[in-house]
Parts: structure tokens; C-alpha cells; sequence
């Protein structure tokens, strides 16, 4: 092993170079200069950019499960999976790019993945099949990831060009024949009453095919 470093160390010098150069920034030439080392040290430690990503995910995945092991048990399935989806969208938040860096990474810590234990076994106790208890964990992740990235990219480009998401410049370049539309965008809002709503959304669909 490269004379120094931990893995430890690499994974979070490499959220450090994630907040503050993005997905793009986080080279192992510019990870390896920020740890003062030459790019060969690294791959002492991790074979790949893709290993690298995994243990990134695994590091905030980590903070995950201790935040949802305090929470105590919820009467139900919808209770335990909303609460899940918003320390998710919170850990994710943290850090620029950081739903980004989970997608198509693979976890690297199994107590990570055993979390879910507790909940397949409530969930199923209280009816849910194995399949739909499972299919819920997942369907719920993918929906956080997806509207982390967008928040993100959004407030990313808002930050750069604060034009970039103009009412007005819009309604202009859309013209008069779709009111509709124009009066859509002026209804749109972000953060966290949008996630709550597009939650609830998610949740009743969930709701709505274990009743059927």
C-alpha cells in the first residue's frame, strides 16, 4: 500500500473534491494531487474510478442506515419507506452531485444492504409479499435519485445563470397558444414541498397495488 493513505482518506478526500468540483472535477490526477501523492499511489487502493464511486456511495450509504437504525419502528411500510426517502434526499444533498455518484454503484459494505432486514421481515409480518416489500425499497430509491439529480443540476444552472429558469423569458418564447402550459410553469415549485408531493404520489401508487 502507498506509504500515508488509508482507503478512509481517499473516499473522503474524494467527497471533498466532489463538493467542490463536481462529478466532472473528480479525476484521479486531481484526487491524487489533493492528497499530495502521485495518480499510481491511488491504485494501491482502488483499482478503478468505479471502485472509487462505490466506496464514495458506501461512505454516504453508511450515514444512511446509522440515521434510519435511531428511528424507531413505524406502525407501517408507508411510514418506514417516506422516512427513508427523506434521509436519503438529505444525505444525497450534501454533497454536489451526490444522487450522481450513487447511481449504478454497487455498495460495498454488507451491513449496508442487511439494514433492510427489519423491514422485509415487518413488512411481510404485516402482509406484503417478499417481491412487493423489495419492489417498494427499490422503486423508492429510484425516485429519490432521480429527483436529487434533477434539484441539483437545476440549482447548479440557476447558480450559474440566474435567467436560466425565467417565468417570464419563458412564457415569451412559448407565445400565446398554450395557456395551459404557461400556466403549469407558473404552478411549478422546488424543494422540499415538491418532494413531499411527488412522495405522496409514489407512496399512494404503492398503496393503491398492495390493496388491489
Amino acid at each position: 500500500m502507498a506509504k500515508g493513505i488509508t482507503r478512509e482518506q481517499i473516499v473522503t478526500a474524494a467527497l471533498s473534491l466532489l463538493d467542490d468540483k463536481g462529478l466532472e472535477g473528480l479525476t484521479v490526477r486531481a484526487l491524487a494531487a489533493r492528497l499530495e501523492v502521485r495518480p499510481p499511489a491511488l491504485y494501491w487502493h482502488m483499482r478503478n474510478k468505479q471502485e472509487l464511486l462505490d466506496e464514495m456511495s458506501t461512505a454516504v450509504m453508511r450515514r444512511v442506515t446509522t440515521a434510519v437504525s435511531a428511528l424507531p419502528p413505524a406502525d407501517g411500510w408507508r411510514e418506514d419507506l417516506a422516512a427513508y426517502a427523506r434521509i436519503l434526499r438529505s444525505e444525497f444533498l450534501l454533497h454536489r452531485d451526490g444522487a450522481r455518484i450513487f447511481s449504478g454503484t454497487r455498495i460495498a459494505d454488507p451491513d449496508v444492504i442487511r439494514m433492510k432486514e427489519p423491514w422485509l421481515a415487518r413488512w411481510t409480518a404485516q402482509g406484503l409479499s417478499l417481491a412487493d416489500a423489495d419492489d417498494a425499497i427499490d422503486l423508492a430509491v429510484a425516485f429519490v435519485v432521480g429527483f436529487v439529480i434533477e434539484e441539483q443540476e437545476r440549482r447548479q444552472s440557476a447558480g450559474t445563470d440566474p435567467s436560466r429558469y425565467s417565468i417570464d423569458q419563458r412564457d415569451a418564447w412559448l407565445g400565446p397558444d398554450v395557456p395551459l402550459v404557461k400556466e403549469a410553469g407558473h404552478l411549478r415549485d422546488d424543494g422540499d414541498q415538491r418532494f413531499e408531493r411527488h412522495l405522496g404520489i409514489v407512496l399512494d401508487g404503492l398503496a393503491a397495488r398492495f390493496d388491489s
